[in-house]
């Protein structure tokens, strides 16, 4: 045991040798002390970690950096396209305005006497009989009760029934206690046209007081006869479907309005024209214009519209 231990603490005492030797041999050639290359041998292995940290704290820096930038670059692409939205919305506000103007030019080329106010509709309140919006001109823009309501291609929308200083109230012609006096185009049969007021038909406009010897047909047009509250000539709508009313002494039509009043968003309020000369072959004439409201008079089950 005793010759055991003098065998390993003689390689120990060799190999410290070697080592100091070589240690020495190190220092000589690069000018550094054994002290200092004890110190950095010992620092090494720290030293690669820590450069190891510094490293990982750069990409951590870099990344977020561009994250930020990303983010920012993200929010911007964001603000232009909603601003490029906002402009392409208003572009085509624009452009159907410009539209609506070119087809009213056209109307008044052919009515050389009719004067409207543009309007924009602001507000709507409809119920079982009442259909009314509210535009944003009236009384100081020349509107007054018994006006007019038009589209640009000169069908009817409604009458002027409330006006204020800066905003007008109209009921349109699908309110059932509206009434116009008016006329099928191709035959000049008159009689009166209210909103429809039948379950699921809401939309269509009905015209009563038609001679029970009428002949209706699909399509046929139908126009205001002329009064001093509407021009002569105005489309109300087209006949969708007829029948006999209850009494069976005269017949109804159905129509489809002219004006999808559901999609309107601008209206021209006819502020003037000058009354035209009546004329056609009118079968009857027709009552007076009313605003009153009436009682609803539901009619037969529709029949096949008469053909000659």
């Amino acid at each position: 045991m005793r010759h055991l231990f003098s065998t390993k603490l003689r390689i120990i005492l060799v190999v410290a040798v070697l080592l100091s030797a070589a240690l020495a041999v190190v220092a000589g050639v690069t000018n550094q002390t054994l002290p200092g290359m004890i110190v950095q041998g010992i620092l090494a292995p720290f030293r690669g970690a820590m450069n190891g940290l510094t490293n990982l704290a750069e990409q951590y820096y870099s990344y977020m950096f561009r994250y930020e930038s990303l983010v920012a670059e993200n929010q911007k692409l964001k603000a232009d396209m909603a601003q490029m939205e906002d402009v392409a919305r208003q572009a085509d506000a624009v452009s159907r305005e410009n539209e609506r103007l070119r087809k009213m030019i056209g109307l008044q080329s052919t009515h050389e006497s009719y004067k409207t106010v543009d309007a924009y509709i602001i507000g709507w309140s409809s119920s079982d009989f009442s259909n009314t919006f509210t535009i944003n001109r009236g009384t100081t823009s020349g509107i007054q009760t018994n006006m007019v309501a038009i589209t640009e291609t000169g069908q009817v929308v409604g009458l002027v029934v409330e006006a204020g200083p800066n905003y007008a109230v109209v009921k349109t012609v699908l309110d059932s206690t509206l009434e116009i006096s008016a006329t099928i185009a191709s035959s000049g049969y008159n009689g009166m046209v209210s909103g429809g007021y039948i379950n699921g038909q809401e939309t269509l406009l009905q015209m009563n007081y038609l001679p029970s010897s009428s002949i209706i047909r699909n399509k046929d047009q139908v126009v205001t006869s002329g009064s001093t509250v509407y021009p002569r000539g105005l489309i109300l709508g087209y006949v969708v479907d007829a029948g006999f009313e209850e009494t069976g002494v005269a017949k109804y039509a159905l129509l489809k309005a002219a004006a999808d009043i559901s999609s309107l968003e601008q209206v021209f309020i006819l502020t003037d024209y000058t009354t035209e000369a009546e004329g056609g072959s009118a079968a009857e004439t027709a009552p007076t214009e009313t605003t009153t409201p009436t009682t609803p008079t539901t009619p037969t089950t529709p029949t096949t519209p008469t053909t000659p």
